[in-house]
C-alpha cells in the first residue's frame, strides 16, 4: 500500500497554511488557515471492507511546566506523548484520494461538528474528536468539541522538532467498530486485529525561529 500528499514531501517541513498556527515574531504564535492537507493512496490489498486514517503527534511534551512560557524553554529530552490530530474512519475503500482543504480550511474556535461529516463527500466516513478538545478544556474562548483534522501548533518554545506521521489502514471492516464522540486512542484500539495494510508518511512543524 502507499501513500503520498502533493501537500507535502515525506519527511519535510509542512507548510504553515496547513498548520493550526504559523510563528509570529510579536506575539509568536498567530491562526493559520488549518486546512487539511492532500492525501492519495493507492494499491489497497484485496479482502479491505473500508479505510481509516490517523494523523497524531508523538513528540508532545508529558508535563506543561515550561509549555509557551516566556524566558523557558522544553527542553528536547523531556518525555513525549501522542497527541492525535486526525481520525477519520469508514472511507469507502473506492476513495483513492482527499482534497486539499476539504474538510478542514479555517480554525474553527469552540470545534467543529462530527462525527458525522457536513456534506457527506466522503460516502460515510465519520471523523473523531481531536486532542485539542482536551487541549482547549480550560479555555473560554476556545473550548469545544474538535471533530476532524486541526493542524501542527506545538509550543513556540520547545526545543524539539515536532513530527506528523499519517497513517492510513486498511481494514476488514466496513464499520470501525467505535460510536458516539470516538477518540484517537479509541481507534488505535479498535484497530487491534483488523489492519489488513497499512502505509504512513511523515511532516514535520515547529513554531520555534530558533530551529
Amino acid at each position: 500500500m502507499k501513500l503520498w500528499s502533493e501537500s507535502f514531501q515525506d519527511g519535510a517541513a509542512i507548510p504553515g497554511e496547513f498548520a493550526f498556527a504559523v510563528s509570529d515574531p510579536k506575539s509568536h504564535v498567530a491562526l493559520s488557515s488549518n486546512r487539511n492537507p492532500h492525501l492519495a493512496w493507492s494499491d489497497i490489498p484485496k479482502g479491505a471492507q473500508s479505510l481509516v486514517l490517523v494523523c497524531h503527534d508523538p513528540d508532545v511534551p508529558s508535563r506543561g511546566d515550561d509549555v509557551n512560557q516566556e524566558g523557558r524553554s522544553v527542553p528536547a529530552d523531556l518525555p513525549r506523548v501522542d497527541f492525535f490530530h486526525w481520525t477519520l474512519v469508514d472511507i469507502p475503500v473506492g476513495t483513492a484520494s482527499i482534497a486539499a482543504a476539504l474538510l478542514s480550511n479555517a480554525v474553527t474556535t469552540r470545534g467543529k461538528a462530527g462525527p458525522v461529516i457536513p456534506g457527506d463527500p466522503l460516502h460515510g466516513a465519520r471523523q473523531g474528536l481531536n486532542d485539542y478538545t482536551g487541549w482547549f478544556a480550560g479555555d473560554g474562548d476556545m473550548r469545544g468539541e474538535y471533530f476532524g483534522y486541526d493542524g501542527p501548533c506545538p509550543p513556540w518554545n520547545d526545543a524539539l522538532l515536532h513530527r506528523y506521521i499519517f497513517t492510513l489502514f486498511a481494514v476488514d471492516q466496513a464499520q470501525l467498530t467505535v460510536s458516539g464522540s470516538f477518540s484517537g486512542t479509541d481507534v488505535r484500539n479498535a484497530l487491534q486485529g483488523h489492519v489488513l495494510a497499512e502505509a504512513s508518511i511523515t511532516g514535520t512543524y515547529t513554531l520555534n525561529p530558533a530551529l
